[in-house]
């Protein structure tokens, strides 16, 4: 799917005019503050329900405003279109509301309420790189699992219920053990609950994982990128799979209570990313962890493009991120991959560049003024 038509009204300083964008390219500039970061913001929250910039909801309603939405319509993208599949009429219409008074959030798919953001989510698969994705290799293992759960998600449809029910267990079991008074019996029932569902959720980021490093290792060879050589990623479960979570949660009973929370399971699951045996945080500079991470974001897409899923690619301040050189690299293999891709910077984009080594695809170019967006 791609997102071709976007309205938002009271979201931040947008228009609320209607926009129609390419399912391919589109590419948006205007000065600081002229609202381009805040278009990225809206589609963010159709494919994510939530903010990439900031936590709270209420930041990003325009001022004096209580309420905001956004609307998108989604067509086949251009993944239906390299089959022949006719893509002009929208395959799905899609609508998020938040009332801020009342802390209350409205999910609409094709006209008909939803109760779960992944319903909403799914249809849009929304990848993020901006200045803050850059943590995903320098960052707390949080970072890296929320990297993974997010094609996760869109690889294995059970996922989503899954992982919630682990959320549901794992804040009971955290409940026993900060009780004073633990009933080690009513715990076991708990251990063996958090166990099951671990497994599942385990089993699933596993399937995925496999496929990701298989996408990358072949990206890797691809580029022939020479500081990759002793690079070596792997998924840490969150506990010594050499033993099953229970016995390993029997065994560290007492460290637990001590603590007072779960200390073993898919909370603790990292993607371990070491060159030549070291954390690349401690290895790589800044430009090399960048240029991994936007590998790593390539091939989710390439995982996704394989099950005939299209990732919308928002790219946010791009040439304060990136150099000409990887610039150019991340748009044509995102072209190549049929993805969906919005571009924001400072000064216009310049479509030779970006394609200087192949023929530039179909794009819309925008620029931003006091929240409208003007097509040129």
């Amino acid at each position: 799917m791609a997102l071709v038509k976007l309205q938002t009204q009271h979201f931040r300083n947008l228009s609320a005019e209607p926009v129609s964008f390419s399912s391919s390219f589109n590419l948006l500039y205007g000065a600081n503050g002229s609202g381009k970061t805040s278009v990225l913001e809206a589609i963010g929250y159709l494919g994510l329900g939530r903010s990439f910039r900031v936590n709270r909801h209420q930041a990003v309603a325009s001022h004096g405003q209580q309420k905001f939405t956004v609307f998108g319509g989604l067509d086949h993208g251009t993944l239906a279109k390299k089959s022949g599949r006719d893509s002009e009429d929208l395959a799905h219409r899609v609508g998020l509301a938040r009332d801020i008074t009342q802390k209350e959030t409205m999910l609409r798919v094709d006209g008909e309420n939803v109760r779960s953001l992944s319903a909403l989510a799914r249809h849009l698969p929304v990848s993020v790189i901006d200045p803050g994705v850059f943590d995903v290799v320098a960052g707390a293992p949080g970072k890296r699992r929320q990297f993974l759960d997010w094609a996760v998600f869109h690889v294995e449809p059970s996922f989503g219920s899954v992982w919630q029910q682990c959320q549901r267990v794992t804040s009971q079991r955290n409940k026993m053990l900060r009780n004073g008074r633990l009933d080690d019996g009513l715990l076991k029932v708990w251990d063996a609950q958090y166990s099951a569902v671990s497994e599942r959720l385990t089993a699933a980021r596993t399937d995925t994982f496999d496929r990701f490093r298989k996408a990358f290792d072949r990206l890797i060879d691809e580029l022939n990128v020479e500081w990759t050589n002793g690079l070596k990623l792997d998924l840490y479960p969150g506990w010594d799979v050499t033993q099953s979570l229970a016995d390993v949660l029997g065994s560290h009973r007492d460290q637990e209570v001590k603590m007072g929370h779960t200390l073993y399971g898919p909370n603790r699951a990292d993607v371990r990313i070491k060159y030549q045996g070291r954390p690349v945080s401690e290895t790589f500079s800044r430009g090399q962890q960048k240029t991994l991470v936007i590998l790593m974001k390539i091939a989710q897409g390439m995982v996704l493009a394989e099950l005939g899923k299209q990732v919308t690619f928002l790219l946010d301040d791009i040439n304060a991120e990136l150099d000409d050189d990887h610039q150019a690299m991340l748009a044509q293999r995102l072209q190549a991959l049929g993805c969906q891709v919005f571009i924001t910077s400072i000064q216009r984009p310049d479509p030779d560049r970006l394609w200087s080594h192949g023929v530039a695809p179909e794009y819309r170019m925008f620029h931003v003024e006091h929240g409208k967006l003007i097509e040129e």
